[in-house]
């Protein structure tokens, strides 16, 4: 990807969903009590996207704009993910 190309870096999370790269502030795993607060408060702000087709949520994405995203797909996964679309660390061309 050339530095003044404007196409932003989608990310399969899974079931043919995507994310912007650049909108991705963490990916986090759903167990702690912190993160179901989260959770809850942005279901009540209408900030949030399930994005698990009915499966068990494994991770949670949190964006910029304050959207939380639930995946099926562990967090290791989804950040494997994220490392490949962006290719090697340092590349510049």
């Amino acid at each position: 990807m050339k530095k003044n190309d404007a196409s932003p870096i989608l990310v399969n999370i899974g079931f043919g969903n995507v994310v912007a790269s650049s909108k991705v502030v963490a990916i986090v795993t759903p167990g702690s009590a912190p993160i179901k607060r989260i959770r809850e408060e942005a279901k009540k702000a209408g900030k949030l996207v399930d994005a698990t087709q009915g499966r068990r949520t494994r991770s949670i994405i949190i964006t910029d704009s304050n959207h939380i995203i639930l995946s099926a797909l562990q967090a290791e996964t989804i950040t494997q993910r994220f490392l490949e679309g962006k290719g090697p660390v340092g590349e510049e061309e």
